[in-house]
């Protein structure tokens, strides 16, 4: 720092003897109301850059040197650059700040002041403790630090330890033991975030193909006991604080909005949400349909096997699900074409599809050509945007027409796409102008990313 300093000063002592003649350049500090002594004669510019390259930790001790530096290092410019150039994205830490901040802050009763510096949102964010974020489901689950860029560990639940979704003390307690375990932490060392699934409906069946919308209060009660389950788990663990949020909100927040209509296919079923301002709107209607993932893969072994093709798992099956299938804009357009592509799955060779890579994927739309009698996907969307139009609820109506996809089998390539396609088709124009389909924005970890992000402002 020593040696930054003197050749900076050395550099700035040229500077002043050629422009001494025509007084002070314009590129020094403006009328200040306090003195820096012979820093005086440094350039604003200069110095900021030198306080950029010291780092957040020195440009605060330099805040103690006097009133100017005080001023200087306070800058909000300057604190921005900070954010920017941290672990997070940028993107991201605007968005934390911007929406969730002060949304958390009032569920808290905390009043916030009107104006908060940058210099405050940093420190704020750096005296955060890392806190263990879970993201679990009945298929599978992600687990890691929020300090850390992506989860640390994944597996697969339905294998593991059964539902996790069914309210069982014995079972909650033997997944989240595991969890820490496996991250070799204690549960009483840090805080935790755990994502509530959002399909714990009453009278679900995994068997059961039919919508469900109602919000019982059964259903209201089944929701209930499962919290209270993972709570009653965690407070025996003796974990220093939980924070549970519902997986359809934490998606959203991965996709930096509190507004829109979530859609997560999930292991067994699949889930379309509306979301407010970070409140699941229940009372408008949260439609579930009974097909998920494990329908799709299923679906997909089945084709094979017709097709004669042998493979050893299902997790194979699975693996060509994600390298090899996708949705066809014009399911029977693509029918008459050539889709014909290979892939390699270590251990059991290559596998060559063709029509199977989307007539797997083609049961989302169209359920019953793979036996089901539920509706399809996009129709399960138009319904929910629907009743989201005939709530209005919000003054501005367009609110629902983002509709965030999550879960591992949304991140199919034309998914998106051919979602807009239909909705445009079967809804009014005056509910399907301006609708946006966005696929996963951290693919089957959003839910996670989106626990991270809530991690840095709480």
């Amino acid at each position: 720092m020593a040696l930054l300093l003197r050749k900076i000063w050395e550099s700035m002592l040229s500077r002043s003897g050629s422009t001494s003649s025509s007084g002070r350049g314009s590129s020094d500090f403006p009328d200040r109301p306090f003195s820096m002594g012979a820093f005086d004669q440094l350039p604003t510019d200069v110095f900021m850059q030198i306080l950029r390259i010291l780092g957040p930790r020195d440009a605060a001790k330099a805040r103690t040197v006097c009133w100017a530096w005080r001023s200087l290092a306070s800058d909000n410019m300057l604190w921005i650059f900070f954010l920017q150039n941290g672990k997070e994205p940028w993107d991201s830490v605007a968005f934390a700040e911007t929406y969730l901040q002060v949304g958390f802050r009032s569920m808290m009763y905390f009043d916030p002041p009107s104006e908060l510096s940058f210099m405050h949102i940093y420190a704020h964010r750096e005296k955060v403790p890392g806190a263990i974020v879970i993201d679990g489901g009945s298929g599978y689950c992600k687990y890691g630090w929020s300090k850390y860029a992506s989860p640390s560990g994944r597996c697969a639940t339905f294998l593991e330890f059964g539902n996790i979704e069914s309210p069982m003390y014995s079972r909650l307690r033997h997944f989240f033991s595991t969890i820490y375990s496996r991250m070799q932490v204690k549960a009483s060392s840090q805080p935790i975030i755990v994502s509530i699934p959002i399909c714990h409906s009453d009278g679900f069946c995994i068997c059961c193909l039919i919508l469900l919308s109602s919000d019982t209060v059964s259903a209201r009660a089944s929701r209930r006991q499962l919290r209270e389950a993972i709570y009653t788990v965690l407070a025996d663990l003796n974990a220093p604080a939980v924070c549970a949020i519902d997986q359809a909100v934490l998606a959203l927040y991965a996709a930096k909005r509190t507004s829109g209509i979530v859609v997560n296919i999930g292991f067994h079923c699949t889930s379309v949400v509306p979301i407010l301002r970070g409140k699941v709107l229940r009372g408008v209607g949260v439609e579930i349909v009974g097909q998920g993932a494990l329908k799709v893969t299923g679906f997909l072994r089945e084709l094979m096997q017709r097709r004669n093709i042998a493979f050893e798992s299902l997790y194979s099956v699975r693996t060509l699900k994600e390298k090899l299938c996708y949705v066809a804009a014009d399911y029977d357009a693509e029918l008459r074409k050539d889709t014909q592509a290979s892939f390699e799955v270590a251990g059991e060779g290559w596998f060559t599809l063709s029509k199977e890579r989307f007539q797997a994927t083609e049961i989302l739309f169209q359920p019953h050509i793979g036996g089901g009698r539920a509706m399809g996907l996009h129709q399960a969307i138009a319904l929910c945007m629907d009743h989201c139009h005939a709530s209005e609820i919000a003054i501005d109506d367009g609110w629902y027409k983002t509709v965030v996809l999550a879960g591992g089998t949304a991140c199919l390539p034309g998914l998106p796409e051919r979602l807009e396609n239909e909705l445009n088709k079967i809804l009014d124009p005056s509910i399907s102008n301006g609708i946006k389909v966005l696929p996963p924005p951290y693919g089957a970890d959003s839910a996670w990313f989106g626990a991270k992000l809530v991690s840095n402002v709480l």
